[in-house]
């Protein structure tokens, strides 16, 4: 019990009526007035059952007061109302207990935890009280005089309060105020996040909504350009090719400069945001590196075009000694470039430039001899990887519930086993409509023609339509079921190639995406690029198409092509072999030749 110049002080009715909010539901029996006692120190009385029925009676009301006040507390608004009318008499220390305990809300409402109201709350003479007072509970207030008049409220001060010791009024206030006070901080904060989240959540649809929509249109602007470049030729699917190559080149060099690279030791001057490493020496290996490449392809592909030219035959003759020339200068000038303190980072660099030659410019170059072979040898290969991009994606959101590897956390097992029986199932459709079109099938020799040329050629056997015959007994229940003969059963070898390929699209190709991310987690990147609005870099997109493309050039050249004697590949051998003699004679011994075949040579 705190005592006051000599007099205890305890927290009386006014106290609990102070924290009512005039909700305009109450009636004026709900208020209880409870005055401030004049409280005698020399006798202490236990409290009689007369007292403890009115408390009881008290506690009902204050339950109700409380509960009011309550919904008050929880929307951050408490309003002080102090009612009493007038002095009452003095209660003597008979009807107090020695310890009071605080005032427990959550005696009021099971939803809140127990917690104490702090003095601050409380305006008394216009100044707030800083200490936590502690309200005793209901069955613990002593009763009023039956004198009270309730029928004058008025809104009071109360009297000011001297400094008050809680520690014998009210041992556990502090704690349970500080507990009650976090409650109130808790749920403010958590309004006041869920207002901030409204407006968050929306402006993150809005955003997915424009990458959706951004994403979409590119990805059918891609789709028309793509078809578009492919009825117009094969020179255009070459450029594209080479276009995209360089694009990838690009934004896989750009993650190494050393620009930001410290000096590797204290005494070497710092280049100062100039890159010892000159981008010119990258782009210089690039380009030597597609000369040797795509001159080789022209060479085998238009022999009969190149060594009946006199002016391309020296070039043609003496390629790969150009080439290396070419890149013993780029070899020299990296070496002339090496500046002290950064030789490992611009070691590591020419080490990593190389690298990307091998992965980007040699894989590009495989794709462009897939082309010159047969344009079905390209667009099948690369609609197979699209069609099991789409798939995987499409059963992973209707299934997928298994995370397939952690290098890609959105890719599941479920989408990756559905779109390989999906891209199997597509490749063959697709591949069989396709190989139809001789524009399709047939090797390049004039990189002038399109789609609309007339181009006729020798199929290759594998596009040939043949018939499998089937087993008397089923070929006899098939007949019996349809109502007419069926022996045999056509079908294109291509058709079993498909299969092949659209296998690899499924189960291996991927992983140059899932390398690809690898890639992008160790530069902690999201993109490689913004090449192409919505889809990032143009690398994001060819990462997989890299491998399928080299894969099916092996196939090609392995199991496919047919090896036999061409023209060009004559005249390759007799300008190449043959002194300028033996071609003149070489020319007279052929005229005579045909001369007996009745051929007249002018």
């Amino acid at each position: 019990m705190s005592r006051v110049a000599g007099h205890p002080v305890v927290a009386s009715k006014t106290t609990f009526d102070a924290l009512t909010v005039d909700s305009g539901e109450e009636s004026e029996e709900d208020v209880v007035v409870v005055s401030s006692p004049e409280i005698s120190t020399q006798q202490e009385l236990k409290p009689s059952k007369s007292a403890i029925k009115k408390a009881q009676k008290l506690a009902r009301a204050e339950k109700r007061q409380q509960q009011k006040a309550l919904a008050k507390v929880q929307r951050g608004h408490i309003e002080i109302a102090t009612k009493s009318s007038g002095p009452s008499p003095p209660v003597t220390p008979s009807n107090l207990s020695e310890d009071v305990p605080p005032v427990q809300l959550a005696e009021c409402s099971p939803k809140m935890p127990a917690t104490t109201l702090p003095a601050a709350d409380l305006l008394m003479n216009g100044t707030p009280v800083e200490r936590a007072v502690a309200l005793p509970p209901p069955d613990s207030v002593p009763p009023s005089s039956p004198s009270e008049d309730q029928s004058q409220p008025g809104l009071v001060p109360l009297a000011p309060l001297p400094t008050i010791d809680n520690e014998k009024l009210a041992p556990e206030s502090g704690d349970k105020h500080e507990e009650g006070q976090a409650d109130s901080l808790v749920e403010v904060s958590y309004s006041a996040t869920q207002s901030q989240a409204v407006p968050s959540q929306d402006s993150e649809k809005a955003k997915k909504r424009q990458s959706f929509i951004t994403r979409t249109l590119w990805t059918f602007i891609m789709i028309g350009g793509f078809i578009g470049l492919l009825l117009l030729g094969h020179a255009y699917m070459i450029l594209l090719v080479m276009l995209c190559q360089a694009l990838v080149y690009r934004e896989v060099t750009a993650l190494f400069s050393l620009r930001a690279t410290k000096p590797e030791s204290s005494d070497v001057e710092d280049v100062g945001g100039k890159d010892p490493w000159s981008k010119t020496l990258n782009w210089y290996f690039f380009a030597v590196t597609n000369y040797f490449l795509y001159g080789e392809s022209i060479i085998y592909y238009f022999k009969h075009v190149v060594f009946a030219d006199a002016q391309l035959l020296p070039f043609a003759t003496n390629h790969r000694m150009i080439s290396f020339v070419l890149y013993t200068i780029g070899f020299m000038g990296f070496v002339m470039s090496l500046k002290k303190g950064y030789l490992k980072q611009q070691f590591g660099l020419f080490c990593w430039v190389h690298m990307s030659l091998l992965l980007i410019v040699v894989s590009s170059h495989f794709i462009v001899n897939n082309i010159l072979e047969g344009m079905i040898w390209f667009w099948v290969p690369a609609s197979l990887v699209i069609c099991n991009d789409v798939f995987a994606y499409v059963w992973g959101i209707t299934l997928g519930r298994t995370p397939l590897i952690k290098l890609s956390p959105k890719k599941t097992v479920e989408g990756f086993v559905g779109a390989v029986w999906s891209t199997l199932i597509f490749g063959v459709i697709w591949g069989t409509y396709f190989m139809r079109f001789d524009y399709m099938i047939c090797p390049v020799h004039d990189l002038g023609i399109s789609a609309w040329s007339h181009t006729q050629c020798t199929p290759n056997p594998v596009f040939v339509w043949k018939d499998w015959a089937i087993w008397k007994p089923v070929a006899v229940f098939l007949s019996t079921l349809f109502g007419r003969s069926i022996n045999t059963i056509p079908y294109a070898p291509y058709q079993f190639h498909l299969l092949l390929l659209a296998f690899f699209a499924s189960l291996v190709a991927p992983f140059g995406g899932f390398f690809a991310s690898g890639f992008k987690r160790a530069f902690n990147i999201k993109d490689f690029g913004h090449s192409i609005p919505g889809h990032g870099g143009m690398t994001d997109r060819m990462d997989c198409q890299f491998l399928m493309g080299v894969f099916t050039y092996v196939y090609y050249s392995s199991l496919v092509r047919q090896h036999h004697v061409t023209v060009g590949g004559v005249l390759q051998t007799i300008v190449s072999g043959l002194t300028l003699e033996q071609q003149l004679e070489l020319i007279a011994d052929l005229k005579r030749y045909l001369g007996t075949q009745g051929i007249t040579v002018p």
